[in-house]
């Protein structure tokens, strides 16, 4: 069974539908590519997938070791090459509300890295991971 159903509703705007919860996304071109930019592009999802992707991970690592991430963010930031046009470095800057001994420091670095979705982006895309503590 499919995952997601996504349709084009016109003048480079897609409505996509995870088929599971029936929750909804709509995805714009950006300016910079014919767009109106009014919403995510697919490339912005891409990037905000690797964050919220590090966020889970690091958060099943988290409960699996007795403590909380709770409030920790993630801004991404995506920077586009050209010839082929495509995502050539994602910037992840992960923000901790607490600060933490080296060792859970360790397990929760090991845990973004490890993301499926970190693992599955081309080995030509940079990602740029900043880890901030305490914050």
């Amino acid at each position: 069974m499919a995952t997601t159903k996504t349709i084009y509703k016109g003048e480079l705007r897609t409505e996509i539908e995870h088929l599971q919860s029936g929750t909804k996304i709509i995805t714009d071109a950006p300016v910079d590519n014919h767009g109106k930019g009014e919403s995510f592009s697919p490339t912005d999802m891409v990037a905000a997938a690797l964050g919220s992707c590090m966020l889970t991970i690091m958060g099943i690592s988290a409960q699996t070791h007795g403590f909380d991430i709770d409030g920790t963010t993630v801004d991404a930031t995506k920077i586009m090459g050209t010839n082929p046009r495509r995502i050539a470095e994602i910037i992840v800057e992960i923000t901790f509300p607490h600060d933490y001994d080296d060792k859970t420091k360790k397990i929760l670095e090991s845990a973004a890295k490890s993301c499926p979705v970190a693992q599955s982006l081309h080995p030509e895309t940079k990602q740029t991971i900043k880890y901030i503590y305490g914050r």
